[in-house]
């Protein structure tokens, strides 16, 4: 399947730079892929489209301050992107120096060091903090900062650091936030819950492969990348009931539809657990337990794309997204959401 076929024109001035406020102002394009419709709406407007027969699963992770600052001991600047948590004070991270090698030292304020020990990849290397635990964590948080998406060319601040997380996050370990929750606020959830709508949680801890371009022309070679994620057995068996029942589920982004799906059984039967995933979703693949999804607007020829492509046909998700542009929606992280469902819309 050529990766051409998920191209699309996008106006640098549509990517969205900021959050709008308040977070439940943003547009909401509507997707009935069963009666093959559009309907272009606000954030807010979502409370009248959710009945009691739907069911919403949210990713609870918390973004952290991955992206850190420091110097060579000759006093060279050098960014690290810390990537992946490992044990024991030890990190997965990209670091923006080309001249380190294995045994070299990075230093930090609060006088917290790191070493080099493996090199990974050529792009990733294994490195090791001279503090571990909570204490690490603590550091991190105070000097670390947001680990925007490239194509968000705003500075970081205590600001920003606030708009790139969900209301519900909770768990600490992301290195980007789950995009889809951003427009969530306390009012709308409280609507959702009061007419009869379930929420639950999860988590996955998202990646910044997620932001990997796709390099290879047929996308069906392409390396998807491994993220940790979490379903507790109380949540499992809830959702599997309610799905037996007939319930409709709604993945809240493709980080919680990843979750599910890579949680679920050919059958369609939700296990719990935590572990590394690293399923790969694009057009032919069967759902097996989510039936709808809320996202944001994608990056053309990503995995992501790919992704929502495979739920909807791809040809009525671009048409989708050529009248989303045509309207000035708002893209990617800090844009505009869609609803992807079936029997929605009259």
């Amino acid at each position: 399947m050529k990766i051409s076929l998920f191209d699309y024109n996008l106006p640098k001035e549509l990517i969205a730079q900021q959050q709008i406020k308040p977070r439940d102002h943003s547009r909401l394009l509507i997707l009935d892929k069963a009666k093959n419709k559009i309907a272009h709406k606000h954030f807010y407007d979502l409370v009248d489209y959710l009945t009691t027969n739907d069911v919403l699963v949210v990713n609870e992770t918390k973004v952290f301050p991955a992206r850190l600052y420091g110097h060579k001991k000759t006093g060279g600047k050098v960014e690290v992107l810390l990537t992946e948590k490992q044990t024991k004070g030890n990190w997965l991270a990209l670091i923006g120096a080309r001249n380190l090698k294995i045994g070299d030292s990075i230093y930090f304020d609060k006088k917290l060091e790191a070493k080099i020990i493996k090199d990974i990849d050529g792009k990733t290397k294994q490195i090791k903090f001279n503090i571990a635990g909570k204490k690490l964590e603590t550091i991190i948080d105070n000097i670390g900062h947001t680990p925007l998406p490239p194509y968000i060319k705003t500075k970081d601040s205590a600001k920003i650091k606030k708009d790139y997380q969900t209301v519900y996050a909770k768990s600490s370990g992301s290195a980007a936030a789950p995009t889809a929750g951003l427009h969530f606020t306390d009012r709308v959830l409280k609507k959702l819950a009061k007419q009869g709508v379930k929420i639950f949680k999860v988590t996955l801890h998202v990646g910044l492969g997620t932001f990997a371009p796709v390099e290879v022309k047929d996308i069906k070679k392409h390396q998807i990348h491994h993220e940790w994620a979490s379903i507790d057995k109380k949540t499992a068996d809830n959702l599997n009931k309610l799905k037996k029942q007939g319930k409709n589920i709604i993945a809240i982004g493709t980080t919680s539809a990843r979750t599910l799906e890579a949680f679920s059984t050919k059958a369609g039967q939700l296990k719990s657990g935590s572990k590394w995933v690293d399923i790969y979703i694009y057009p032919g693949y069967q759902y097996k337990f989510i039936d709808d999804l809320l996202t944001n607007f994608h990056l053309p020829k990503s995995s992501l794309l790919f992704m929502v492509s495979a739920l909807a046909s791809r040809e009525f998700i671009l048409k989708a997204y050529q009248k989303a542009v045509a309207k000035k929606y708002r893209f990617f992280s800090f844009g505009d959401a869609m609803l992807i469902s079936k029997d929605r819309l009259k």
